[in-house]
């Protein structure tokens, strides 16, 4: 597999927990954070720490424009119910995405010297997966 450029990864989402997932509008970052928890074990006459790996975390971010016309992130940050989610790096091949279900917030800033913008987070509400 290639490098890739990252400006034709897209968020979908089931925006309005019909069913269907669809993009969100205006995105222009997103990143996923696949850490796994280590917890320490060490014992007396160890000669370091010593770890042992719990249970994998599924967690991201998204950041972008804010869009007046579509229901973007807002209604699934409000109901607190899992949304099924497809994350694409690339979609013009659209082999390779991470998929499952997740909560989501999300948040408003603007201001006097710039455009108005959102920001949010996701945690996994089921396993992430990856595809391809």
């Amino acid at each position: 597999m290639a490098r890739i450029h990252g400006k034709n990864g897209r968020l979908y989402v089931d925006l309005a927990g019909g069913g269907s997932a669809t993009p969100v509008a205006f995105l222009t970052k997103w990143t996923a954070d696949f850490t796994t928890a280590k917890i320490d074990v060490t014992a007396l006459g160890d000669a370091n720490y010593v770890y042992v790996a719990g249970l994998p975390d599924s967690k991201g971010t998204i950041t972008g424009w804010y869009d007046d016309a579509t229901p973007q992130l807002y209604t699934a940050a409000l109901d607190g119910i899992a949304r099924k989610m497809y994350l694409y790096p690339n979609t013009l091949t659209s082999i390779q995405y991470w998929s499952g279900t997740a909560f989501f917030d999300f948040t408003v800033t603007g201001g006097v010297a710039e455009a108005t913008a959102i920001s949010g987070t996701w945690s996994a509400g089921s396993a992430i997966v990856k595809t391809g």
